[in-house]
């Protein structure tokens, strides 16, 4: 039998949890195959009311668990337990000569220090108490000790484990121990640089903790490779797949910007997607009249596109979305009759989110050498917060549009430019070198009548000329940052024009 397959038999395992997430009926299946459960204060409990045999660590240890539960495994009992390395000599014989038995299997989370501090209002003294340490030093010992001891961290590893111990009559691999401890050790690892960070206030160090989801065919291009990770629970990464091809790398790029923009609206809305940028937003009464009306922006662009809804889609939507080529679709549910059409499109990738799910709070890039770390771009304007500039006011319609136009420009490309109506993009105007030139292309690729709509931009305008570019196309309004050393002769522009303007004071830069 080679070194990576040979087989540990479990016959005492130490269990001692915070997250009980199924670990009575994994105690349970322990002890259909003979295996003794050690265990300590609320998880001894939790394992006894359930009617399973346990054996309280004070019995190992021969101390109770004392100091509010600060010290209960810290002792040479469990930590030789752990370590001792079975095939060794004098290992066996210090075991013998200080009672300590081997312990073969250590089944821990840690206190759940993440969920304390991200309370409002917790104190360092409630943060304090929930810094594990007894848990991250069995963690260590059975995983340096992998040879031997076998360490689960986490309950989405319970089944495995289990179906391994049944198949080998409740003994497990080198390999399986060794992959178990390398798990074991990211964990830790993991957990320790969260409090490191809390500690010193500031973020001198962030561990990103990859689980690899899949291979990717390819990257961006053919010629690069690709996989994805996982860094959390929820977003686009964990989202379920319902039919379709296997998304590319870049329909994951393109499926994220999209379902983060239509998460931006509290109504029912609908954005269409091109290479992160949006080809057509719009809001409606219905998720079908949402579609209709984002389309109706840019239908020749939207072919291939990426189609997001923040509502659930039924089957008149399906049937709008199925007439032309569409890459992937993104909804929180679909119903029945629009689920059957959808996946009957073999080319069609079809995914459901979880509406209540949220992103990362931090947003990484990599870059040569490093890596750039920034808070997410949340902000959330309201009407109050804006600040008219020009001689007019905005109309309440005037309003409503700008407003919807300015989330819309939070998730395209500088230099950003959005013309669009109350509720329905008409024209948008992305990644350029010029804001300018943002402005003639948004005009110039608009399908829709650009006379009468508003224009929302990510960032001030440094020259009157943007403004004047736009009032020829016959746009009522301007929703911009403001903060340009020329503001008074864009405003004043905006003024000679009868045009309404206001100020956010945010940027929304996206590059």
């Amino acid at each position: 039998m080679t070194e990576t397959l040979q087989l540990r038999r479990i016959r005492r395992a130490l269990i001692s949890v915070s997250d009980k997430t199924g670990i009575v009926d994994f105690a349970r299946e322990l002890t259909h195959l003979d295996v003794e459960i050690i265990s300590t204060g609320g998880t001894a409990k939790t394992l006894r009311d359930a009617g399973i045999n346990v054996r309280d660590i004070s019995e190992v240890t021969g101390f109770p668990e004392m100091m509010d539960g600060r010290v209960k495994t810290l002792h040479p009992r469990v930590h030789g337990g752990l370590l001792a390395i079975r095939d060794n000599p004098d290992h066996v014989a210090a075991m013998q000569q200080h009672g300590i038995e081997p312990i073969d299997l250590v089944v821990v989370n840690l206190y759940p220090f993440a969920q304390t501090i991200s309370r409002a209002g917790v104190t360092r003294e409630e943060a304090i108490e929930q810094i594990d340490i007894g848990g991250p030093a069995m963690i260590r010992s059975a995983a340096k000790n992998a040879r031997d001891v076998a360490v689960v961290v986490q309950p989405e590893q319970y089944e495995q484990v289990l179906d391994e111990l049944k198949e080998n009559d409740g003994a497990l691999s080198t390999l399986t121990r060794n992959r178990l401890a390398a798990e074991a050790f990211e964990h830790t690892a993991n957990y320790d640089s969260m409090v490191s960070a809390y500690l010193t206030g500031e973020s001198s160090r962030i561990s990103l903790t990859l689980a690899r989801i899949a291979s990717l065919r390819y990257g961006e291009n053919p010629h690069q490779t690709a996989a994805l990770y996982r860094t959390k629970e929820g977003g686009i990464a964990n989202a379920a797949i319902l039919s379709g091809k296997e998304m590319s790398f870049n329909n994951y790029v393109d499926a994220d910007a999209a379902w983060l923009l239509v998460s931006d609206f509290d109504q029912t809305a609908c954005a269409i997607i091109k290479h992160t940028n949006p080809a057509g937003v719009a809001l409606g009464e219905t998720v079908v009249e949402a579609y209709q009306r984002a389309l109706a922006t840019d239908p020749v662009s939207a072919f291939g596109g990426i189609v997001a809804f923040n509502r659930a889609v039924n089957a008149a939507a399906a049937q709008e979305v199925t007439k032309i080529f569409t890459e992937v679709i993104i909804a929180p549910d679909y119903d029945a009759p629009a689920l059957d059409l959808l996946q009957s499109k073999k080319n069609l990738r079809v995914i459901r989110m979880n509406s209540s799910e949220r992103s990362e709070e931090l947003e990484y890039r990599q870059i040569s050498g490093g890596m750039l770390v920034q808070s997410k771009d949340v902000h959330q304007l309201r009407e109050e917060d804006l600040k008219t500039v020009s001689t007019r006011k905005p109309t309440a319609e005037e309003l409503r549009a700008l407003l919807f136009a300015w989330v819309v420009c939070k998730h395209t490309k500088s230099n950003a430019i959005v013309y669009a109506r109350d509720g329905q993009t008409v024209g948008v105007g992305a990644g350029q070198m010029s804001r300018v030139d943002s402005v003639k292309i948004g005009a110039m690729r608009a399908q829709l009548p650009v006379e009468g709509s508003v224009l929302a931009s990510d960032a001030f305008f440094p020259f009157r000329d943007g403004i004047d570019e736009a009032a020829k196309h016959g746009i009522t309004a301007v929703i911009q940052p403001g903060g340009s050393v020329r503001d008074e002769e864009v405003i004043a522009a905006a003024n000679e024009h009868g045009l309404a303007m206001v100020f956010t004071g945010v940027r929304h830069f996206k590059h």
